[in-house]
This record gives structure tokens, C-alpha cells and sequence, in this order.
């Protein structure tokens, strides 16, 4: 219990949780302002992606050259890192829309917080833990200003599907292959290799 609590501390999880939460409070007023309802999945998106760019500062410790030397299995800590982070954003953002009385859709959800979860692990892994969400918000501009797409088959929809899969409703197999491939590669990169120094 002392490891686990200092642990957390290490990774500034307080801090983090209350990231979370105000950057859901405050994307949630925002909808509450412009009337459109938190059933928008660009707001359940952005509330995802700023609880991954949240937790991801916790992605690496203090002083990551004395975590090194800890002789502990470090692959199966950081994954299971990475996995409650993603589990924490997806619990914050279904709060969320239970209190604005519009329950989400559990398959959107988990989709977009384990991608986006992936994503900054894989920034954690290339960037480093400061920069760990730099991945996440370069993706997020061309999500958003991508066309939407209108076809579930053929080259140009199929790209476009892949481009904005944290739009894409539930079912959608290029934007569920594309966030599920992100959760994997990412949380494989950063539990083998940790964040980058």
C-alpha cells in the first residue's frame, strides 16, 4: 500500500484527477452555453482528450534515471498504468453525460479513450513525458476539420474514417481497427521502453 500511494504521488495523480474533472466541467459548460447538448461527439471527444492529456504528465516520474534503477517489472506497471488512465477518462466522461441526462454510448466511449490513451502513450514513449500529449493534439485539428465522411467503403472513405475515428459513430470498423491499434501499439511502446528521457 505504501509503494502504491507513492507511487501515485510520484505521478502526480492528484493533480491530475483534478485536471480531469475541471477540464470535463469546463467542456460541459461550454455545451450548456451553446445549447448543443453533451450528446456531440466532438465535446465527448474533446472531454476524452483533455482527461488523456491530463493524466499523461504522469506517464513518467520525477527523476526517471533513479525509476530506472528500481528492480521492479516495469512492463506490467506501465500498462496497467496506461489501462487505468484509460478507464479513469472514460469513467469521467460517462459521469458527465449521466448528469447531463444523455447516457453515452459505451462502444464510443471506450473506443476513443483507449485510442487517445494510446496515443499519448506512444507521445510519452517518443516525446517524453512532457510532451506526451504533443501526438494527441496534432491529430485532433484534422479530426475536426476533416470532411465527414459519408461512405463506409471505398479509398476516400475509408481514409477519412481512419483520419477522423474519434468522430466516427459506434460500428464504424476503419475508426474501431484505428483506436484499437493505437490502445496496442501504444501501450506496448511505452510499457517496453517507458517515457523517453
Amino acid at each position: 500500500m505504501r509503494w502504491l500511494t507513492l507511487y501515485a504521488r510520484s505521478r502526480q495523480v492528484p493533480a491530475s484527477l483534478a485536471a480531469v474533472l475541471a477540464g470535463a466541467a469546463a467542456v460541459a459548460a461550454l455545451a450548456g452555453i451553446g445549447g448543443g447538448g453533451t450528446a456531440d461527439p466532438r465535446l465527448s471527444t474533446l472531454v476524452l482528450a483533455a482527461g488523456a492529456a491530463a493524466v499523461s504528465v504522469g506517464l513518467g516520474g520525477q527523476d526517471l534515471a533513479l525509476d530506472r534503477t528500481a528492480a521492479i517489472r516495469w512492463v506490467p506497471r506501465r500498462a496497467a498504468h496506461v489501462l487505468l488512465c484509460g478507464v479513469l477518462v472514460a469513467a469521467v466522461l460517462w459521469a458527465v453525460r449521466a448528469v447531463g441526462g444523455e447516457p453515452a454510448s459505451p462502444a464510443f466511449v471506450v473506443r476513443n479513450s483507449a485510442g487517445l490513451m494510446g496515443l499519448v502513450a506512444v507521445g510519452a514513449a517518443w516525446c517524453g513525458q512532457r510532451y506526451a500529449w504533443t501526438p494527441l493534439f496534432a491529430w485532433l485539428p484534422f479530426a475536426f476539420a476533416a470532411p465527414a465522411a459519408t461512405g463506409t467503403t471505398g479509398g476516400t472513405g475509408v481514409a477519412t474514417q481512419v483520419l477522423t475515428w474519434m468522430l466516427q459513430p459506434p460500428g464504424t470498423p476503419a475508426a474501431t481497427w484505428t483506436a484499437g491499434l493505437l490502445a496496442v501499439a501504444g501501450t506496448a511502446v511505452y510499457a517496453t521502453g517507458g517515457p523517453r528521457r
